[in-house]
């Protein structure tokens, strides 16, 4: 009797002790997948520009070199500033030297479409104003340009927007990272993969769109900015604004090729 009681507990704590000595598979680790990455446009999900006393956004102008932030309260939805303001405009904007230079209007109501139209907190100024070089005519140098960051966008959304806005020069610096916007008698855009303080590298982009552009803006009613001329000679001035219109704006395609290192 013994013996059968003994055999099979023997035989079970046996069977126990090879289970046990079985390799167990070993349990999956658990990982942890990266969450996507928001696009840069969620980013700016409540965090939405200012307002002034009706409602309308302000336009937020920040300095990258010198920190100074200027909030402008545009006059009507499509943009339009007081005197007060563009000379605010122009302040913030001035050139590294400290010299100022008027800012062309039609150029900020663009920056304000651009902030209004992505929703952007404000825009963040890489250059404005730059004092003219010798030979130089980039409309830096005529208070017409600017090169920026719009809060939370990437460039390529900006500048396509931008393109869309007619009789306007679009540059795109993937190096740099940030786009140059100007206005002009006819669109231009282009990217350029130089660095601060390199040789310009720029290629022209997309004619067919630029015409384009500009041929919707005339359709909206909107009219192209005059060539920026200095002549104590009524008669150059006249050609300027006629005969001239075409060369002018040819010229201007080449604009805005000088670096951004002042």
């Amino acid at each position: 009797m013994t013996g059968r009681v003994i055999g099979p507990f023997a035989f079970l704590v046996f069977a126990v002790s090879l289970a046990w000595a079985q390799p167990r598979a070993r349990p999956r680790p658990v990982v942890s997948r990266p969450k996507p990455t928001p696009s840069p446009t969620v980013w700016n999900v409540g965090k939405a520009p200012p307002v002034d006393a009706r409602g309308r956004p302000l336009l937020v102008l920040v300095s990258l070199g010198r920190g100074e932030r200027a909030e402008l309260s545009a006059l009507t939805d499509p943009g339009g500033f007081a005197t007060r303001d563009l000379e605010r405009a122009a302040h913030v904007l001035r050139a590294g030297g400290g010299d100022e230079h008027p800012v062309e209007p039609r150029m900020l109501d663009l920056v304000y479409r651009i902030q209004v139209h992505f929703r952007a907190p404000e825009v963040r100024i890489v250059s404005g104003y730059r004092t003219p070089k010798a030979n130089s005519h980039s409309n830096h140098g005529k208070g017409r340009a600017m090169d920026f960051v719009v809060a939370g966008v990437p460039d390529v959304e900006v500048a396509k927007f931008a393109r869309e806005l007619g009789f306007v020069g679009v540059g795109i610096y993937p190096t740099s990272h940030f786009v140059h916007v100007d206005v002009r008698p006819q669109s231009y855009f282009w990217v350029d993969m130089s660095g601060p303080g390199r040789r310009n590298r720029e290629r022209g982009i997309l004619g067919d769109l630029a015409r384009g552009s500009d041929r919707r803006a005339l359709e909206r009613g909107e009219r192209g900015i005059e060539p920026f001329v200095i002549a104590a000679d009524v008669d150059i001035a006249l050609r300027a604004h006629g005969t001239q219109r075409v060369e002018a704006s040819i010229v201007q395609q080449q604009d805005d090729d000088d670096d951004i290192a002042d």
